[in-house]
């Protein structure tokens, strides 16, 4: 379906309130375009006909009395035209807007992976308020302008059908240029919201790695290179005011000039050869409606720009609602024990590049298994497969027997925890970090759960307690505190499943004795999954699996791996080794 008919399928949602509109605006044409025949009334009627007789004012002040009339109903109704197409247009917006955040939370994260963030808030941001002005201004305009031409049409025809015949050919010349206009304004409108998304996405990364840019040094670099963008937009957007320029003033007055070529020639011609004679009222009535109808033209044309900014907006928002999602569902799932089985699983993050490479091993309820080895090895990619953030390529991973893959991606992490490396908090409180708007989640419960991770040891000093606020990632607290957050949010969940990915490798030593004992507290009737670069805190793991190049290499406890002498041992000896001569030094 073309981006135009999707547009439309958007504004039949509200079609009452935009045709209620439109009715007012055809009310105020209407009265708007009757001026001049009154006009012509007055002059030829009363006027003209009483040249050297006495005028009689009465009926003249009637038809003053409703041109004046026609004025005020022009102006109501065009007020509450503009109210209620508005009104129609910003609710269009709203439901848009909605429709593409949720649609993004329905989208795999595989998606995320090729896109930047500064590109999606483009699209739901900036996109969408060009779509508004479409819906707004231009809709607006263009109703107005067809309107007001039609109505200028029929005026024409009803006082010379001859010369109203000859100003229609304004209207294939118009279509013809704005066919002309859009051909080159797609283009350079395309290149412009490109521009605009990776400038949005390049101002959002460098905020985010702006420690870095300036521990190196790379301020200039970023510089140059936004530079390069910023200028390639400022080209497209010269070569757009160029094409915009030719459309407005400059086509309308050219057209403006030839119509009256034809109408100086059609009238005085007429006047010369004797063969009709014209009287002074119709002659003004078509002048002023001559001079009216370059009012809509100019609108028309001057909107061409803005019609092309929102089409080539739309398009790259509808590209993004065409992505194939899931829907959230609110489909309950009764709490599972926890028995998770891998059973010969395959998994590629790009085609035939497999990461994990027939992969099988269990978990039972209760029990606590441990992911270990280098980087790339696959650890996090099995927690990435357990949370449904990816599917499996071969293989199947099932949850007390039922295969993942057959239930609802929500659903199966409804009894999920996960605390990350680097805890990611939002705006908001300690409380709302906790529990993430999820209202079974009361406050006794929040402070029972950072008293059970041993919370209050590192949040007792904050002014406001658990209501004390925090800033974007929470970057006004340390890193032991974040993560002491993270793990008060996966306690309050009470989840059957608890992935741990490296939650102790970012916090000093103290800390990590405090989350140490929270551990042990968390993983109590819980599957636990562990992945660890510190081999120190997995010593009591049930099972450790020592993973190579996507394959199990080793597996078994603590003192059975150590007592096989290979890989986990060399990995332990290592850490222990520069553990002792950390202490030494």
């Amino acid at each position: 379906m073309g981006t135009g008919k999707r547009l439309v399928q958007y504004a039949l949602n509200f079609k009452g309130v935009l045709i209620w509109g439109l009715v007012m605006l055809a009310i105020a044409v209407a009265a708007d375009l009757a001026a001049p025949l009154i006009a012509k009334e007055i002059i030829d009627n009363h006027i003209a006909v009483s040249s050297g007789a006495t005028v009689n004012f009465e009926p003249i002040a009637y038809l003053l009395a409703l041109f004046f009339a026609l004025a005020i109903v022009t102006a109501i109704f065009r007020y509450w035209q503009s109210i209620l197409l508005q009104k129609g247009a910003n609710r269009i917006i709203r439901k848009m807007r909605n429709d593409v955040y949720e649609h993004t939370q329905t989208l795999p994260i595989r998606y995320f992976d090729n896109l930047p963030a500064g590109k999606v808030v483009s699209r739901i941001t900036n996109d969408t308020e060009a779509i508004r002005d479409l819906f707004v201004t231009v809709l607006s305009q263009f109703a107005t302008s067809f309107m007001y031409m039609g109505g200028i049409y029929v005026a024409l025809f009803y006082l010379d059908w001859k010369m109203a015949a000859m100003t229609l050919v304004l209207i294939p010349m118009l279509y013809i240029w704005m066919l002309i206009y859009r051909k080159y304004a797609a283009r350079y409108n395309h290149v412009v919201r490109e521009k605009v998304s990776e400038m949005n996405a390049m101002i959002n990364e460098s905020i985010q790695g702006m420690t870095i840019i300036q521990a190196f040094r790379r301020e200039r670099k970023m510089k140059d290179e936004f530079e390069e963008m910023n200028n390639e937009h400022y080209k497209y957007q010269k070569k757009l005011l160029v094409l915009e320029g030719a459309a407005s003033y400059n086509l309308v007055g050219v057209l403006r000039s030839m119509t009256f070529i034809l109408f100086v020639w059609y009238f005085g011609g007429a006047s010369i050869s004797g063969s009709a004679v014209v009287t002074v009222g119709v002659l003004y009535a078509f002048i002023d409606y001559i001079i009216r109808l370059f009012n809509p033209i100019s609108g028309i044309v001057n909107q061409f720009g803005r019609l092309e900014q929102a089409l080539v907006a739309a398009e790259r928002v509808f590209r993004l609602l065409d992505q194939s999602g899931e829907a959230v569902v609110d489909k309950k799932l009764a709490r599972y024990q926890g028995n998770v089985r891998f059973e010969k699983v395959w998994f590629a993050y790009k085609e035939h590049e497999y990461v994990l490479k027939d992969l099988s091993f269990e978990a039972k309820q209760g029990e606590t298994v441990a992911l270990v080895g280098h980087t790339g090895s696959g650890k996090s990619s099995i927690m990435n497969l357990l949370f449904r953030f990816y599917d499996v390529s071969k293989g199947t991973i099932t949850i007390d027997g039922i295969n993942i893959n057959d239930m609802p991606r929500q659903s199966v992490r409804q009894h999920m925890g996960i605390v990350l490396q680097d805890p990611y908090l939002f705006s908001g409180t300690i409380e709302s970090n906790v529990t993430l708007g999820d209202e079974r989640i009361t406050r006794d419960m929040v402070i029972d759960a950072l008293a059970a991770v041993g919370g209050e040891r590192v949040l007792n000093h904050l002014p406001k307690g658990i209501d004390e606020p925090v800033v974007e990632k929470g970057s006004t607290l340390s890193s032991g505190q974040r993560q002491l957050v993270s793990f008060a949010r996966a306690l309050a969940f009470d989840p059957a499943i608890l992935i741990l990915d490296e939650a102790t490798s970012n916090i000093d030593t103290e800390t990590e004795e405090i989350i140490q004992h929270a551990m042990d507290v968390l993983k109590k009737g819980r599957t636990t999954f562990i992945i660890a670069h510190r081999l120190s805190t997995i010593k009591n793991a049930d099972r450790i699996l020592v993973l190579e190049k996507g394959e199990i290499a080793e597996a078994g406890s603590h003192e059975e791996l150590m007592k096989l002498g290979g890989t986990y041992f060399q990995m332990y000896k290592i850490q222990s080794g520069m553990s002792r001569t950390q202490s030494i030094g």
